[in-house]
């Protein structure tokens, strides 16, 4: 009986050790195991080019054509921005045509330069108090239909710097005229006033037409 007893106490102590060789083995197994790859690195990004002196042109002709159709621009304010943006797209095509149809280094900067201001210029006249809203009457809504054909024109490149000019030029001698004949007739237009104005749009209508579909374009970059 005796041997019994220290038969059966003995067993406790066997499993134990075989538990311990097995947890054992199990650690060096997994220490032996190559680590996991790491992740692949990231690749830096890119520097993004600046915009060339085209493109600036292109991206800012688009901005107004945005500001003319929603009314942040008036024919007035439109009027003077297309006269710089004319002028500066001048000072290029004659740079250009003196080296060989490039830009020096200074001639970049300078036009360079001359865009920052007409771009911070766009947007003091898109965000300041002046705007461009029509009525819904018969003249109110020519004005309207004829400011977003200008606006089309600007951003296809249909209409020059130039043509864009005078044809805001153009609808802004009617605004005022309208304001001016409304004012002396306590907010309304007689008869004749009606038919003056009408005239004068269909005028604007054949011209922007015409600058529309002339040879004359602005070239995309």
């Amino acid at each position: 009986m005796k041997l019994t007893w220290m038969k059966w106490s003995a067993l406790p102590v066997a499993v134990l050790m075989a538990g311990s060789v097995a947890m054992a083995q199990d650690q060096s197994s997994s220490g032996s195991q190559p680590p996991p790859p790491a992740p692949a690195a990231t690749p830096a990004p890119a520097a993004q080019a600046k915009p060339t002196v085209a493109q600036r042109k292109e991206n800012q002709q688009d901005r107004i054509a945005q500001g003319v159709k929603s009314g942040q621009l008036t024919a007035s304010e439109t009027s003077k921005l297309e006269t710089k943006e004319a002028a500066i797209n001048g000072e290029t095509k004659a740079d250009r045509a003196a080296n060989g149809g490039k830009l020096t280094a200074a001639e970049k900067k300078q036009i360079n330069g001359q865009q920052n201001q007409v771009s911070k210029q766009i947007y003091k006249d898109k965000h300041n108090a002046s705007t461009q809203h029509y009525g819904n009457n018969k003249v109110d809504q020519r004005r309207e239909n004829q400011q977003d054909r200008i606006a089309q024109g600007i951003k296809s490149g249909q209409m020059t710097a130039g043509e864009a000019a005078k044809a805001e030029n153009q609808q802004k001698g009617i605004n005022q005229q309208v304001a001016a004949d409304r004012k002396a007739n306590g907010g309304t237009l007689t008869a004749s006033e009606k038919k003056q104005v009408n005239h004068e749009q269909n005028a604007a209508s054949k011209n922007i037409y015409h600058k529309k579909h002339n040879a004359k374009t602005q070239p995309k970059p």
